[in-house]
């Protein structure tokens, strides 16, 4: 089958892989979309990051080349033996996490953050951008009659977005800012509406951006290009908002959503960085200011929980794919068409969903 495999910085290729073998406890599933993700190009830029190079992945086994895709949707196609949650010409969404099942963390139920943390698509064993996948029962998780098939490759960003908001802690009425409104940006805005919050502030320097922001719930748009993000936070704010979220991933934002919480305010990290960021502690200290970090979704045999919540509001219209979605193209332009597309400063492009059967 065709799939697009990653060689390493800049060196991704279509080409014909076998596919993999169903084995207890596996379906396989056709793949019909999957999305093109920032940390696709993360590793496409500047890797391998996630991707393991010269030492197999303790959970796959798999070292370079891989193949890529970790947001997709498809319909089973066949099933192993053990399965009794799913059927063939089921639609579903796919839970990428891979976790060992045996470390602390695991043991404790949190294996989106287990000591050997795993992606399909990232890490080995197969990936999305390909016809078809083998993966655990229950990284399947069923959508819903009305939910369509191509939206179910949006559950992966939405849940990121939904994870983020929810170990936040974020209350109804609490006032909020979102530094970035790419696909996770929107994704975290699209949550906090649906939490409750107040004022949702969006700080982002592309126009085309910021009206997708203020389409997925945002109340206030700044363009941080022409004035100084964080006084303007403040003013409106009277002195910061009781939460930000960073998902831009580079430094300055990184400093601006610390300075512009208010005392006792906190700042969640949604973002991967490619490079290291500093702040200066006195910005915690003088306020008693917190930051925390934010990883995925919950996964292993816990892969339905906040999958099944997106998909649940996807169903019922409390979220929105529509705003993320700005093209649509098949396997063979994965590259200039999506890759780079991405990359290009001056594209309005925010998701790029690939067909691999096209």
């Amino acid at each position: 089958m065709r799939a697009a495999v990653y060689y390493g910085q800049k060196d991704v290729r279509i080409e014909d892989v076998e596919p993999g073998t169903v084995g207890r406890g596996q379906v396989r599933v056709d793949v019909e979309t999957c999305g093109i993700c920032g940390t696709d190009l993360h590793e496409y830029a500047a890797g391998p990051i996630f991707i393991p190079g010269e030492e197999p992945h303790p959970i796959s086994g798999e070292k370079l080349p891989v193949t890529m895709g970790h947001e997709f949707s498809g319909v089973v196609s066949e099933v192993g033996d053990g399965v009794d949650s799913l059927e063939t010409g089921d639609a579903v969404a796919i839970n990428p996490i891979l976790a060992c099942g045996e470390c602390r963390q695991c043991r404790e139920g949190n294996y989106h953050v287990c000591s050997s943390i795993g992606f399909v698509g990232l890490s080995g064993g197969g990936g999305g951008f390909s016809e078809s996948v083998v993966v655990s029962e229950h990284q399947a998780v069923p959508l819903v009659e009305d939910v369509p098939i191509e939206h179910g490759a949006l559950v992966e960003p939405l849940a990121v977005g939904l994870h983020a908001v929810r170990r936040a802690g974020v209350q109804a009425g609490d006032t909020t800012a979102v530094f970035g409104s790419g696909p996770i940006g929107l994704s975290v805005i699209q949550a906090l509406r649906a939490a409750g919050a107040g004022d949702i502030i969006v700080s982002e320097p592309r126009q085309a951006r910021r009206d997708l922001a203020e389409q997925s719930g945002a109340t206030t748009l700044i363009d941080p290009s022409d004035t100084d993000a964080v006084e303007e936070i403040r003013d409106l704010t009277d002195g910061g908002v009781d939460q930000t979220f960073e998902v831009a991933g580079i430094e300055a934002t990184y400093k601006q959503s610390i300075q512009a919480t208010r005392p006792h305010g906190t700042t969640t990290i949604v973002s991967i960085f490619e490079e290291e960021a500093s702040s200066h502690p006195i910005d915690l200290v003088l306020g008693e200011r917190t930051i925390t970090g934010t990883l995925a979704y919950l996964g292993g045999p816990r892969s339905g929980e906040e999958y099944g919540m997106v998909i649940d509001m996807l169903a019922d219209g409390t979220l929105d794919v529509d705003p993320l979605i700005t093209a649509r193209i098949g396997l063979d332009e994965i590259i200039e068409g999506g890759f780079e597309s991405l990359l290009d400063p001056e594209s309005n492009q925010v998701k790029i969903l690939v067909d691999p059967n096209s």
